[in-house]
């Protein structure tokens, strides 16, 4: 049986010539689709991909319905990702508490229900379909404060990576604290600096085992 793709992996997928079923994506995403029997690379130059009959069938199905997200008591919650305006009034940091608290314990549960095995200590299909959402919740749910529209804070971003956000503060010290964060929440993370502007920011992407 085929194992599902992956939602990067899906996107290539949905994004394919609709009369041919020509791909385009990195190398790599396109090696994964061949390994799991979803495209084939033609014998011809240009070697392009083109999606096996397995693979018109994912690209036709109806897709499947979103997991639910993460909530908090009073059913409306979302993550702050970073640069956001303040709080609205009437707010207090102590409500906001337990918001994060009662959304990342329902995550937990989320993890629970629909990883293999029950596994709570890795990311879910949730978290992998919203990467920024999901890492901005492990780090405001272990108390990191996050960015206002000026100042200190981490504010967590996406990039052009599959399954990869990148998380910035101004106050490099804190970079750390968040990598370490990020991996007791199930992530992989390491420090890493941009060529060309030289900031320092943290790399961090769902753990799968």
């Amino acid at each position: 049986m085929t194992r599902q793709p992956t939602a990067a992996q899906r996107r290539v997928i949905e994004s394919a010539d609709p009369v041919t079923g020509r791909l385009r994506g990195t190398e790599a995403q396109l090696a994964a689709l061949v390994k799991r029997g979803l495209a084939f690379r033609h014998p011809r130059p240009p070697h392009d991909h083109f999606l096996t009959p397995a693979g018109h069938r994912i690209r036709e199905a109806e897709p499947e319905p979103p997991a639910p997200e993460p909530r908090s008591a009073d059913g409306v919650f979302a993550a702050r990702v970073g640069g956001e305006e303040a709080p609205e009034a009437g707010i207090s940091g102590a409500a906001r508490l337990r918001e994060v608290h009662s959304a990342w314990q329902g995550l937990l549960e989320l993890r629970r229900m629909t990883n293999p095995g029950g596994a709570t200590d890795r990311p879910c299909g949730w978290e992998r379909a919203h990467l920024v959402r999901a890492a901005a919740l492990a780090l405001e749910a272990a108390g990191h404060p996050p960015a206002g529209p000026r100042g200190a804070g981490y504010r967590v971003r996406a990039t052009p990576q599959p399954e990869a956000v990148a998380v910035y503060d101004e106050d490099t010290a804190a970079l750390a604290g968040l990598a370490a964060t990020l991996e007791r929440a199930g992530w992989q993370a390491g420090e890493y600096t941009e060529p060309r502007t030289r900031v320092r920011y943290v790399l961090a992407s769902p753990r799968r085992a």
